[in-house]
């Protein structure tokens, strides 16, 4: 794939236009390609951050009137130019977007459906690359979950289920504090052959789920499920196959 076309897959990737097929080649394209990589996790930080800033921006119906009669005009002065409805209309919420952005942005989205998150992809791969520097994988650290689960005692309000999975070469590291989608969760940190493992934890009230078929971005894969009034996502670089291992260990 050639980094010519970056620009227009890249965004179509990140609004999920892609079809299948094209969305995997362009993840092998980002295992190799540390500029489009970059490029994507910069648009999706700008994206988590407008989607955190808790402001709200209801276009004026003028405006939208205004910029519709301007794609009209640009349309029918265009000799055999022919802009597709859906076009239009993303180019309108570009502009809306651009122009609100100057003293408002998007408010974050209501209670997510029984499928998903609470969180977004790009919150929970900014946490684990995050946790990776230097000094923050952990704020305790030991290979003991009758240590490990009692550290967050009074530190939540709640305590995550704490379990060692070393038989099954998936090795307690410790656990920390961390924040996703505006929430105070619990980091339950694994190591699989020198691979960082990082498992979300937080209460619902939503019923248990499956465990979710694999997210894959930034050379990352994520597993969500739901299970007794908790909600996790385990996040690395690791295989799959591995991950999904380790979300089995914990649903059991």
């Amino acid at each position: 794939m050639s980094c010519d076309f970056t620009p227009t897959l890249l965004h179509g990737y990140l609004d999920d236009e892609l079809d299948a097929a094209r969305a995997a080649e362009f993840e092998r394209h980002l295992e190799c390609c540390k500029e489009c990589t970059a490029a994507l996790g910069a648009e999706e930080s700008l994206r988590s951050s407008l989607q955190r800033s808790g402001l709200y921006e209801n276009a004026p119906v003028a405006l939208r009137k205004k910029i519709r009669a301007g794609l009209d005009a640009a349309t029918a002065s265009s000799a055999g130019m022919r802009i597709s409805t859906w076009r239009m209309i993303a180019v309108a919420a570009t502009v809306l977007i651009v122009a609100g952005v100057s003293w408002f942005s998007w408010p974050r989205a209501g209670k997510d459906s029984a499928s998903t998150a609470p969180f977004t992809v790009a919150e929970i791969i900014d946490a684990h690359v995050r946790s990776l520097q230097p000094g923050h994988l952990t704020d305790v650290t030991s290979t003991d979950q009758h240590t490990v689960k009692p550290w967050f005692n009074g530190k939540l309000a709640f305590v995550p289920p704490v379990k060692d999975f070393a038989d099954e070469g998936f090795i307690l590291v410790g656990g920390r504090l961390d924040v996703l989608g505006g929430q105070n969760v619990a980091a339950l940190v694994y190591s699989r052959r020198k691979h960082i493992i990082n498992v979300f934890v937080l209460p619902t009230k939503e019923p248990d789920t499956a465990i979710h078929l694999p997210g894959l971005r930034q050379g990352y894969q994520w597993r969500h499920w739901r299970r007794q009034g908790m909600e996790y996502c385990a996040i690395s670089d690791v295989s799959d196959s591995d991950l999904y291992e380790l979300a089995q260990l914990m649903y059991q």
